[in-house]
């Protein structure tokens, strides 16, 4: 059967939450008619190449049937540099959510369903284990060379099923501990085969980790891969890398890692190609429109209308904050979007000369605790790693303060789990030991052996050691959670748990969580409205993301080759998360994901202070086709299915 329709369940719960966002921008059938006269349909600039004889007219140029986007607001017009910011040398993302999502599939504006993206259409079999993708013939990457199913079997088969560039096959690609074959049936066709039923395969290529299948263009990549260069030893002594993984890295770059967008001699399938690249000590990362780009509107124009977008890069949110208020950025949510910062970029709309724009929030969290329960040191995992200490200290905790000062009174208490409204919404997950409650916190530390203290109040562990651990945060990114913290740091303290407040740079952030060298770490929590798509505060899923116990992700994602085996409790929710990824019937899939999280709020692995709030944006008042309200999600990476290659200015 063709499937390109949404289930119910969970998308019908991010439905309601985000109803009212109108219009979207979306796929339609060309006739042939404009067709035909979208040879002259493109940017003034690709069209005096074209006379000049340096560039392919444009019919050569697009596919036989280019993806048809249909303008948010009105059919735009060319020209134009799009501003945006991005946030120190680890903002990779920040490129990501604006230029890269070009995946198989893509989102509705909505949030509620798969769209046709690189794949024009797709069968699915009856079991879900084999889907069929048809692409578009005669697409190019953003050199000229050919897009065809040769690209995605090298990309899937040769790069990511390739355990010298990935220790373990990237969890999309995955289901039951078996990865999926990708096999090329003719130049415009490649089917998925997988050995279990996978009905959440076409929701999780729409997101961000299932870009890796159209992210390495063969006959580019190729040169740094040992079966297709047997010479490559020799580019990798030139280079002075260690390997030739490391190479490739650096040319073909990853779908989360700065040199993505670091070679400008990489060919894309993006709107816009980099021609300034993000390199250590670059001051500004800039990108010109891809001349072979595979998308028009509905009159033929080719996209993008925006020539090119410039990202400066600062070095501190305040930079940004004085870029946004003088008008300096074209669109920009990312770093600036705290509660604190809205009143500011409220009163200076006029004079900077942008609105603001509603980001809806998706996730579950604000703010999440995950204390390391996988410690190298076995005195530290003890205490990390019991329940009824991380229940105390939850129990010690203010939320309502935290809510008043950080959040403006604007969120309530809250642990983790599907966010309230959403059919999965578990009561205990979400709530449980949410209370301030300083005599049960003390009384629980009292019984678990932790009831004496130093000359300073705080309490000792029974070798003697101070009851302490830090909290790594990255306070660039998120600002806000270093004020949680330390309102959470004073909290602890009148009841005798000394915390520090462990301030430091992304990168670091990640190497320390990556070599599980942290006592603990906060990040907002997610799965609000995708508990499906980002499951790492229900079981150890994603090898960054669930920070308490990075181990056990490993051994799952690896299929138990690395890490460290976890607990029952663990390896029952990722044998029901792997059944549940394997259901189609939506009622039989929520029962099993009610399983995962009871488990989940019985073993209270994470510690949540408060629901996740609306953000917002601002967006300068003469660019437009921008939508006034869209998702606020890594699993939609915004603004990016808000599709920016339609964003136009006016004069």
């Amino acid at each position: 059967m063709t499937s390109t329709k949404d289930e119910a369940g969970p998308r019908l719960a991010r439905r309601r939450v985000l109803q009212g966002l109108a219009g979207a921008a979306a796929m339609t059938v060309l006739p042939g008619a404009l067709r035909a006269q979208a040879a002259g349909k493109e940017a003034p600039a690709l069209a005096k190449l074209v006379g000049e004889g340096k560039l392919a007219a444009l019919a050569q140029r697009l596919p036989e049937k280019p993806m048809v986007v249909t303008p948010f607001e009105k059919v735009g017009v060319y020209g134009g540099s799009l501003r945006r910011g991005l946030r120190g040398s680890a903002d990779h993302n920040g490129i990501l959510r604006m230029v890269g999502n070009q995946g198989l599939v893509r989102w509705n504006l909505q949030f509620t369903e798969p769209l046709p993206n690189v794949a024009e259409r797709w069968e699915v079999n009856a079991d879900s284990t084999e889907f069929t993708f048809f692409l578009r013939k005669g697409m190019k990457w953003s050199d000229g060379k050919p897009f065809t199913a040769d690209d995605i079997v090298f990309a899937v088969e040769d790069c990511a099923k390739n355990s010298e560039l990935y220790k373990s096959v990237p969890s999309p690609l995955v289901i039951a501990g078996k990865a999926g074959t990708a096999t090329k049936v003719d130049e415009t066709t490649v089917k998925f085969t997988f050995a279990s039923p996978y009905a959440l395969f076409l929701d999780l290529m729409a997101t961000p980790l299932g870009q890796h299948p159209t992210l390495f263009p063969k006959h580019y990549c190729g040169q740094f891969h040992p079966k297709y260069n047997p010479a490559v030893a020799d580019l990798v002594k030139q280079a002075n890398v260690s390997d030739w993984g490391a190479l490739f890295r650096i040319k073909c770059g990853d779908i989360e890692i700065p040199s993505r967008w670091g070679n400008p001699d990489k060919p894309t399938i993006d709107p816009w190609v980099v021609k300034e690249p993000y390199t250590g000590g670059a001051t500004r990362v800039t990108m010109e429109r891809n001349p072979y780009f595979w998308q028009v509107d509905t009159e033929g124009n080719q996209l993008p209308y925006i020539d090119r977008i410039s990202f400066s890069i600062s070095q501190d949110v305040e930079s940004l904050m004085l870029d946004a208020v003088s008008g300096r950025l074209d669109i920009q949510d990312r770093h600036i979007d705290t509660l604190q910062n809205k009143p500011t970029l409220s009163q200076n709309m006029k004079k900077g000369g942008y609105r603001l724009v509603e980001l809806i929030a998706s996730s579950s969290q604000q703010c999440q605790i995950y204390f390391n329960i996988t410690h190298k040191d076995p005195k530290m995992r003890e205490m990390l790693g019991n329940k009824e200490f991380r229940q105390a200290l939850s129990l010690g905790m203010d939320r309502k303060e935290i809510i008043d000062i950080v959040y403006l009174g604007q969120s309530e208490p809250y642990q983790a789990g599907p966010r309230p409204g959403h059919p999965w919404f578990n009561e205990k997950l979400g709530r449980q030991y949410t209370e301030f409650d300083k005599a049960k916190a003390n009384a629980m530390l009292d019984k678990l052996g932790y009831n004496k203290k130093d000359a300073q109040g705080m309490r000792l562990r029974p070798d003697g050691q101070k009851v302490f651990f830090a909290i790594d945060v990255i306070p660039t990114l998120y600002p806000d959670l270093v004020d949680v913290l330390e309102l959470v740091k004073r909290h602890w303290a009148d009841i005798g748990v000394d915390m520090k407040v462990n301030t430091i740079e992304r990168a670091l952030y990640y190497t320390r969580g990556d070599n599980n060298d942290h006592d603990a770490a906060v990040w907002p929590g997610p799965g609000g409205l995708d508990p499906m798509l980002d499951p790492r505060d229900y079981f150890a899923q994603h090898p960054q993301g669930s920070r308490y116990a990075v181990p056990w992700t490993l051994w799952y994602v690896s299929g138990g080759k690395d890490g460290q085996e976890p607990p029952d409790g663990q390896k029952q929710r990722m044998k029901l998360f792997d059944d549940a990824r394997a259901t189609s019937d939506l009622k039989k899939r929520g029962e099993i994901m009610k399983q995962v999280f009871d488990l989940a709020a019985d073993a209270f692995e994470t510690m949540g202070v408060c629901l996740a709030v609306n953000n917002f944006g601002v967006v300068k008042t003469n660019l437009k086709n921008v939508p006034e309200k869209y998702p606020n999600a890594w699993t939609w990476p915004n603004p990016g299915p808000a599709l920016p290659q339609q964003f136009y200015f006016t004069t």
